[in-house]
C-alpha cells in the first residue's frame, strides 16, 4: 500500500466523521434513543430472570459449560494436529453463506476462529433455551437480541478475521476500503437514527419509467391516497372490478415492478379491470391520522370511487399484508355501521388478523418498548420509514443487513441493480397515531379478533360478521406474517374461506409470476381447525398460485364480460398519469400541503 491509500483512506474517514456529527444530534441517535434505553433496561431485567432460573437449577448451566469446554478443547486439538480428514466439531447451519471462502476450512487459523465462534453462538442459545422456570416471552427476547449481538460480532464482519477481506485488501492495495468508506458516508447522510445500508443502486431505476410503468390514470386523490385506474389490456373485462389495497407501510409498486414480474399487468391480461390505492407518504402534519382514517377515508372511499367509475355494485378487493388487515377491518366497520358493503370477494396476501403469534417482530412487542417507540415518534410526528426498514432487515440480519455491510463497506463493491431491492429501500413513514394503534391494539393486545375489542368511532369491529368468500394466500417461509398465524386469523371469518400456502417468503412468495415457473404452492379445499391438520392433507402444486387464484375469481363471476371502462367519470375525472405523485415522495420527507 502506497501513501495515496493512507491519504485517501484517512481523508474519507475524516469526511465520515464530519458527516456523522453534522447529520446526527446526540439526542436523536439510536445510542441515546428512548427505544435503546428501553431495550437495555428490558434486557437487563430479562437477564436477571435468566440468572435466577439458573440458581434454581444450576446443573443445567454447568452441563452446557462443560459441553462448551470439551468442544472448544476438541477444536484446539483439531487445529494443532490439523488433519483435514478429521470431521469438524461444528459446521455452519445449512443456508449460512458467511463462511463459503475455502480458507475458512483450509486455513487452521481461520478454521479455529470459525468453529469457536459457531460453538459460542450455539451454546449461548442453548443456555437461554434450556434454563427452566423462565417465561417463554423472556426467552424469546433474550434469544433474539443475543442472536443479533452475536451475528454483529461475527468474524466475517471484520477485516482481520475474514480471510477473503484480508486477501482482497492486499490485492487491491486497500482501494476496497477507500471505496467502502465513501459508500458509508453516503449511507450515513441518507439514514435516520440507525444506519440503513443500501441494498441496490439508488440511481438504477426511476419510478414511473423503469418501475410502476403500467399505463393508467389517477382518477381520485385526497389527503391519504391516490387511486389509479389501469388501462385494460383486453377488449372486454370482468363485470366485477378488482381493487388492490397495498400496505401503507410500503409503496404499492411491489405489485407493478417491471413487465416481466408485474402482477398488475398480468391481471389486466386476464381481463380484470384493475384499480390500485397509492398511499401518501406521511409527514408530521399527518401525525393524528389513525387506523380509522385509513378505513373510512381510505378503503371505503376507494370502493365508492370504483363503483362510480365502473357502475359495478360489487368489487373484488385484495389486501396485501397490513392492507389485508385494513380490508377485513373495513368490511367489519361497514357491517357495524350498516353501510352497503361493496365487497363481493376478499383476497388476503400474507395477512395477519390474529396477532397472537407475530413472529420475531414480537421481540419488540411489549409495553416498555412500545412506550419508548411512541415517545420517539411523538418528537417527529411519525415512525420514520428508514428506521422501520432497518428493523425489518434485522429480522434476517445475516442475509439482509450484515452481508451488505461486508460487501459495500469492506469489499468496496457497489450494490447490484435489483428492482425488488430498490423497492425495499424506497421506504414510507407511518403516522404517529396509526403506528401506535398497530402496535398496541393489534400486536400487543390482539383486539381485532375480539368482537368487543377494537372500536372505530362508535362501533366495534366484529370479524365474525364477514360472510363474503375469502381467499387467503400465505408464504411458507414468511418471517413477517407467519403462515400458521395467518391461517388462525382466517378462522375468524364466517364466509367460505379458501387457504393457499405458497413457497418462499413474504415478497417472493407473492410476486411469483407464472412465466418464471419458480415457486409452487399447497392447496386443501377443506378448512381444518388447525394449520397443522390443514397442511397434513394439503396437496403440492407446481407453478404459480396466481393461476389458482384467477380461477377462483372466475368461479365467483356469473355475468358475462363487458366492454372495458373508460378512464374516470364525471364525478371522478382523470387527474394525471400513473403512477401519480404520492408514490414519488421519498425520505427524508419535508412537510407539505396538498
Amino acid at each position: 500500500m502506497d501513501s495515496r491509500f493512507f491519504s485517501e483512506y484517512f481523508s474519507s474517514l475524516n469526511n465520515i466523521n464530519e458527516t456523522w456529527w453534522s447529520n446526527f444530534k446526540l439526542e436523536n441517535t439510536a445510542i441515546t434513543s428512548p427505544l435503546t434505553q428501553a431495550l437495555n433496561d428490558l434486557t437487563l431485567k430479562d437477564s436477571q430472570k435468566l440468572i435466577e432460573g439458573t440458581w434454581s437449577k444450576p446443573d443445567s448451566l454447568t452441563k452446557i459449560q462443560m459441553e462448551w469446554w470439551e468442544s472448544q478443547m476438541a477444536i484446539w486439538q483439531e487445529v494443532i494436529t490439523y488433519d483435514k480428514k478429521t470431521s469438524p466439531v461444528i459446521q455452519p447451519d445449512e443456508g449460512d453463506k458467511r463462511f463459503l471462502d475455502p480458507a475458512w476450512d483450509n486455513d487452521a487459523f481461520y478454521n479455529c476462529i470459525k468453529q469457536s465462534y459457531l460453538l459460542l453462538n450455539n451454546k449461548i442459545q442453548q443456555a437461554i433455551n434450556d434454563i427452566d422456570g423462565v417465561d417463554d416471552k423472556v426467552k424469546e427476547r433474550l434469544s433474539f437480541f443475543s442472536r443479533q449481538a452475536l451475528n454483529a460480532l461475527s468474524p466475517t464482519n471484520f477485516l482481520m478475521t475474514n480471510p477473503e477481506l484480508t486477501r482482497l485488501t492486499i490485492e487491491q492495495d486497500g482501494v476496497n476500503l477507500v471505496n467502502g468508506l465513501k459508500l458509508l458516508e453516503q449511507d450515513i447522510e441518507s439514514s435516520a437514527d440507525v444506519l440503513r445500508i443500501r441494498m441496490t443502486n439508488k440511481e438504477a431505476f426511476q419510478v414511473g419509467k423503469d418501475l410502476a410503468n403500467t399505463e393508467g390514470k389517477v382518477v381520485f386523490k385526497n389527503h391519504l391516497f391516490e387511486l389509479i385506474q389501469y388501462k385494460s389490456l383486453t377488449a372486454k373485462v370482468n363485470v366485477t372490478p378488482l381493487l388492490i389495497i397495498p400496505p401503507f407501510i410500503n409503496k404499492y409498486y411491489i405489485l407493478d415492478l417491471r413487465e416481466k414480474n408485474s402482477m398488475v399487468r398480468w391481471l389486466l391480461q386476464q381481463g380484470h379491470a384493475v384499480f390500485m390505492i397509492s398511499w401518501r407518504n406521511p409527514d408530521a402534519s399527518m401525525k393524528d391520522i389513525d387506523f380509522a382514517d385509513y378505513i373510512i377515508d381510505g378503503v371505503i372511499k376507494a370502493t365508492e370511487v370504483v363503483e362510480d367509475i365502473t357502475k359495478a355494485k360489487k368489487i373484488n378487493a385484495v389486501g396485501y399484508c397490513i392492507g389485508g388487515t385494513l380490508l377485513a377491518a373495513s368490511q367489519a366497520y361497514m357491517i357495524a355501521k350498516r353501510i352497503r358493503n361493496r365487497i363481493k370477494t376478499a383476497t388476503y396476501f400474507t395477512t395477519l388478523l390474529d396477532f397472537s403469534q407475530p413472529g420475531e417482530i414480537g421481540a419488540y412487542i411489549n409495553n416498555e418498548m412500545i412506550s419508548a417507540i411512541e415517545q420517539s415518534n411523538a418528537q417527529k410526528g411519525y415512525m420514520d420509514g428508514r428506521s422501520l426498514s432497518v428493523t425489518f432487515s434485522l429480522l434476517k440480519e445475516n442475509s439482509l443487513y450484515w452481508n451488505y455491510y461486508v460487501n459495500n463497506y469492506l469489499k468496496g463493491n457497489n450494490p447490484i441493480d435489483f428492482d425488488l431491492l430498490y423497492w425495499n429501500g424506497d421506504s414510507t413513514n407511518v403516522t404517529e397515531k396509526c403506528h401506535s394503534t398497530l402496535l398496541r391494539s393489534l400486536y400487543l393486545n390482539n383486539k381485532l379478533i375480539d368482537p368487543k375489542g377494537l372500536k372505530i368511532n362508535d362501533v366495534y369491529l366484529d370479524l365474525t360478521k364477514i360472510k363474503v368468500p375469502s381467499y387467503f394466500i400465505s408464504a411458507q417461509e414468511d418471517h413477517l406474517a407467519l403462515w400458521k398465524s395467518t391461517y388462525c386469523g382466517a378462522l375468524n371469518l364466517s364466509g367460505k374461506n379458501t387457504f393457499v400456502l405458497g413457497e418462499s417468503g413474504h415478497i417472493a412468495g407473492i410476486v411469483n409470476h407464472p412465466d418464471r415457473q419458480k415457486y409452487g404452492y399447497w392447496t386443501n379445499d377443506t378448512i381444518s381447525k388447525t394449520p397443522e391438520s390443514w397442511f397434513d392433507k394439503a396437496n403440492h402444486q407446481t407453478g404459480s398460485w396466481w393461476i389458482h387464484w384467477n380461477d377462483w375469481l372466475k368461479k365467483q363471476e356469473t355475468a358475462k364480460p363487458i366492454l372495458a371502462n373508460r378512464f374516470g367519470s364525471k364525478n371522478n375525472p382523470v387527474l394525471g398519469n400513473a403512477p401519480g405523485v404520492y408514490v414519488l415522495q421519498g425520505l427524508p420527507i419535508v412537510q407539505e400541503t396538498i
